[in-house]
């Protein structure tokens, strides 16, 4: 025997090797019946009697033992002969509570069962007569009544009032907990407080057949810790998750216990023997007392944790010596493992909850991004598709167009992706983390091909379109009690289920996995999944009435702006002109207040007059048509400083062309006049004195197609479409980012009219409306870093722009 297996071999887990068979098959554990056993644990013993007459047709072979009269003297008798007719009726009473107004028992989900006490008269162990108590449990199974007697525990009747206060302090602790660890942390040191066991641990396991991880634990000094171990998914066999997920609790008082056989072994009228999913003294496995003998355990318990009627985990409790538990104490357990359960599905709801609101936040601005082009518009970098999802990368196929966006596509997820969406449902998302699995892979095979770990879709139709994300395989390494792949080994009896823990641990790395999908994530998609479907119906008709409707808007507003401004501006000249006539023939005669009321009233009249002007030239510019030509931009900048250059001079500002600007296709006043305000502008806002040298850059650069940000250009578009941009950059004062689109707004300033060198706020309003009527886009970056690290000055600004090319100027 190998060294690290013969430390932990104890006398006892060495007497019951010897004592089994020599050769280990572990299908046979997972075929064992489980509920079927054909035993109770010897402490007590059952009585099954039909429901209608009261005749005992099964009994345990301990019952002259326990109960004082024999299973041959019960058998076919009424079992009011030996508890009588009242208490028989208190039985019935008692599991008609419990199991909806008399119904048999379900077979599937949590099983009911009801205890109250019973009296049998009788002789005690000294052959002298009284009256012996029994707390009893009863449950519906079919047509019978099952009744399975507990000796009462010495220590005088229960006190609820003595009981509770415990209870409650627990569950006061548990609701006090914030997350899943948290809360069975606080599980398994209560019920370690309530039942004295050695060691208490919860136990959650990953997916419904797979493996378990221990996420808390609470132990008594000296035993080895299991914290974040896992466990093989061997050790729980699937029917034994069955009978956990029906029965809240399960209790073993003694692994050396010998088992109370059933009379008679088989009924008749199933040929097997009787039903016992939903006892509270069925026998126990051979194999699973193995298990608990070669961990040093001498008696358990395990409190089930659901979810949504699944099972999540278990509360499993260890004691190193036998141990009896009275049903109030197991009722306790039971109602805490009911409250956890409760409590880790608000936990996880709430958390549910939080990721569904942000991720539905996100979905938000993906759908904001929607164009007439959608759902192509997904596919653009920056969209957040890859993100909402937190995908490695995403897919829309459509008829024979192929888009993608993040991480290039897998070639051999192409022809995978058409057949699994003509499998699918159209509009109900499909999901795996495991792929590789679902395809029958190995890991090593479906890295090779180049398949990932997790996929999620949804086909918009039977054709095989779809929108799908995709991710990489995330290897998880995890540290095992026993090897996963060898849960057996050679002990002193043969091939064995061995003693595992910490002392033993087994690295290995599990693989053909990615990161799970959410339900909040699923959510998002079929969201998606409905809007875009939407939008391809809707859009087309939906856009052209609104490009309709808007030009006709705009033309509305141009009259109305130009109208304005045409016909106000004559009575103003006529109150500037009033004004000034009073000053020049009563000046002498008026005081100094009225004086300097006249001239502000001059003044007013003079800045409104420019105002007008100001939006009489706005509004002129979506009326008069464009005259576009290709042009140097070079030229037209040099035009430009004609009237900015003095301003620039006055400031101490220096221009810089880094290179030669390219040519351009654009209505040359136009463009000259987009370059003389910026250049104004940069001179305005300077930076201040001692702050460094001042100066203002003008260039190009290569950027992608009007429509997308300029921080997703690098490397081209989607769409193959980049044009050149123009920026007006200087290392003045800066813009905030809360104020950067207010400056973009007609008659807005970030200073007092008299401040850095005064003007009506109209200057980036009409660059704005020029470069828009270009068909180009403009856009403000602040604080931007200046090419030149030595530049000294403030943030800077930095204003782009994007014009129309001539053909032969692009690349």
């Amino acid at each position: 025997m190998p060294d690290d297996v013969q430390g932990w071999l104890t006398p006892r887990a060495v007497a019951a090797e010897a004592g089994v068979s020599q050769e280990f098959d572990l299908s046979q554990c997972v075929r064992e019946p489980i509920h079927l056993l054909g035993g109770v644990q010897s402490y007590g013993a059952l009585i099954a009697a039909r429901w209608d007459d009261a005749v005992v047709d099964t009994v345990s072979r301990n019952a002259a033992e326990v109960l004082g009269r024999a299973a041959g003297e019960l058998l076919g008798r009424p079992v009011t002969e030996l508890i009588g007719a009242e208490q028989w009726a208190l039985a019935r009473e008692s599991a008609e509570a419990v199991t909806d107004s008399g119904a048999a028992a379900p077979q599937e989900g949590p099983a009911s069962s009801g205890v109250l006490p019973l009296t049998l008269d009788g002789e005690d162990d000294e052959g002298e007569g009284g009256a012996r108590l029994f707390d009893v449990t009863v449950h519906r199974n079919g047509d019978l009544l099952v009744l399975e007697f507990e000796p009462r525990a010495e220590g005088g009747p229960f006190v609820f009032q003595n009981f509770y206060p415990r209870v409650r302090r627990a569950l006061q602790k548990l609701q006090g907990a914030t997350d899943v660890t948290e809360c069975c942390a606080a599980a398994v040191r209560e019920i370690r407080t309530l039942t004295g066991y050695d060691r208490v641990v919860a136990y959650r396991f990953d997916g419904r057949d797979g493996p378990g991880q221990v996420i808390a634990e609470d132990r008594s000094e000296g035993r080895e810790p299991w914290l974040d171990l896992w466990f093989p998914a061997s050790d729980i066999p699937p029917q034994a998750r069955r009978l956990y997920a029906r029965n809240w609790i399960r209790v073993i008082g003694d692994v050396d216990d010998r088992t109370a056989g059933l009379v008679p072994e088989l009924r008749a009228d199933t040929g097997q023997p009787l039903d016992l999913s939903a006892s509270v003294l069925r026998t126990v496995s051979g194999y699973h007392l193995e298990y608990l003998r070669n961990i040093g355990v001498a008696s358990s318990m395990s409190v089930s944790l659901l979810h949504d009627g699944e099972l999540w985990g278990l509360i499993a409790c260890h004691g190193d010596e036998p141990t009896r538990l009275s049903p109030e104490v197991r009722a306790a357990c039971e109602f805490f493992g009911i409250a956890l359960s409760l409590q880790l599905a608000a936990v996880a709801g709430r958390e549910e909850a939080d990721e569904l609101a942000r991720t539905r936040r996100a979905l938000a601005a993906v759908l904001a991004r929607l164009t007439s082009g959608a759902p192509d518009d997904l596919m653009r970098p920056g969209s957040g598709l890859v993100e909402l999802l937190d995908a490695d990368g995403a897919v829309l196929l459509r008829g024979t167009e192929t888009l993608t966006a993040g991480a290039p596509l897998p070639d051999a997820l192409s022809g995978l992706l058409a057949r699994l969406a003509r499998d699918g449902s159209v509009g109900e998302v499909w999901s795996s983390d495991r792929l590789p699995e679902v395809l029958g892979l190995e890991p090593e095979e479906a890295e090779a091909e180049g398949i990932p770990a997790g996929l999620l879709l949804l086909p918009f139709n039977r054709d095989g379109d779809l929108l799908a994300w995709w991710r990489r395989e995330q290897p998880a390494p995890r540290e095992w009690a026993a090897d996963p792949s060898r849960p057996v080994r050679t002990g002193p009896g043969g091939e064995r289920l061995t003693p595992r823990g910490s002392a033993a641990v087994y690295r290995a790395t599990v693989r053909g996995r990615s990161a799970p999908w959410s339900a909040a994530q699923r959510v998002a998609a079929g969201e998606l999944w409905r809007e875009v479907s939407g939008l391809l119906t809707r859009q087309v008709v939906a856009l052209e009435a609104r490009n309709t409707e808007l030009a006709r808007t705009n033309e509305d507003l141009d009259s109305f702006a130009h109208a304005a401004a045409h016909d106000l501006k004559e009575p103003l000249r006529g109150i500037s002109n009033a004004a000034a006539f009073i000053v020049e023939d009563a000046g002498t005669v008026l005081d100094t207040t009225s004086l300097r009321r006249l001239t502000t009233v001059r003044r007013l009249a003079e800045r409104m007059d420019g105002l007008l002007d100001s939006l009489l030239h706005f509004s002129r510019l979506g009326q008069v048509g464009l005259e576009r030509e290709a042009l140097s931009v070079d030229e037209v900048l040099d035009d430009a400083l004609v009237v900015a250059g003095g301003r620039l001079a006055e400031q101490g500002v220096t221009l810089v062309r880094p290179a030669a600007l390219p040519r351009l296709r654009a209505d040359r006043e136009r463009l000259r006049e987009v370059l003389e305000n910026l250049l104004v502008n940069a001179a305005k806002y300077a930076a201040d004195e001692g702050a460094g040298e001042r100066r203002v850059w003008v260039e190009a650069v290569r950027v992608a197609a009007p429509g997308r940000a300029p921080e997703e250009d690098e490397g081209g578009g989607a769409d193959g479409g980049t044009v050149t941009a123009l920026v007006v950059r200087d290392n003045g004062i800066g813009i905030p980012a809360g104020q950067q689109a207010d400056v973009l707004q007609l008659f807005r300033r970030l200073h007092r009219r008299d401040e850095r060198g005064g003007g009506s706020g109209v200057g980036l309003a009409v660059v704005k409306r020029i470069v828009e009527r270009h068909g180009g886009r403009l856009w403000l970056e602040s604080p931007a870093a200046a090419p030149d690290a030595d530049c000294g000055g403030g943030p800077g600004t930095a204003v782009w722009f994007t014009l129309e090319e001539p053909p032969e100027a692009r690349p």
